[in-house]
């Protein structure tokens, strides 16, 4: 964690955030690549799309449960377990909330279209869920944080199995991103 954190303070907001953006969609295009070589289509995956109510009241309700849990969890264990070398901080904290709903939109998108839409598609939920842990590496170095995000990866991957709509997870993933972005700029909250 040192060395990313000491990474992190020798960068600006600007290079954080074009970074950020960079790599979603880097996400995006390999979603789209991806889903292109293996269906011949580069919207297939967007066949998973439903615009359904109760798919989205249930992507919701898991997003809130998700976050409730990670707050609570956050008053009674060590601060140190969510230590991410200071990332989640430096994205949130000074951000503007509609900059923060934007992010996490953004972040939901991409990384479901990629991780849900087209791995776990074509490639199953085990795969899905250990390349959606390793690409948020940083949770790598911290025991807590790599356990929880398999967790929490293996769960989205059920929560599309169960409902087979993209949009939930995307909906879940971005209430998480959203409520916990929103907490860190409000309560500087230990994340």
């Amino acid at each position: 964690m040192k060395n990313q954190a000491e990474i992190i303070k020798h960068i600006s907001d600007k290079e954080l955030l074009i970074n950020l953006y960079a790599t979603q969609l880097i996400m995006f295009i390999i979603a789209l690549f991806t889903s292109w070589l293996i269906a011949g289509d580069i919207f297939a995956i967007f066949n998973v799309f439903q615009l359904r109510g109760d798919h989205l009241l249930i992507g919701l309700i898991f997003g809130i449960g998700i976050v409730t849990f990670e707050l609570f969890l956050s008053r009674i264990l060590p601060s140190s377990w969510f230590d991410d070398g200071g990332i989640n901080k430096r994205v949130f904290s000074s951000r503007h909330p509609l900059h923060i709903v934007l992010l996490s939109a953004i972040v939901a998108i991409s990384e479901e279209v990629l991780f849900r839409g087209v791995i776990q598609s074509y490639a199953g939920l085990w795969v899905a869920s250990i390349l959606f842990t390793l690409i948020h590496f940083r949770y790598l170095a911290n025991r807590f944080l790599f356990i929880f995000t398999i967790l929490l990866s293996i769960s989205l991957g059920v929560l599309f199995e169960l409902t087979g709509n993209l949009l939930t997870v995307i909906v879940a993933h971005f209430i998480i991103d959203c409520l916990l972005g929103l907490h860190i700029r409000y309560f500087d909250n230990k994340h």
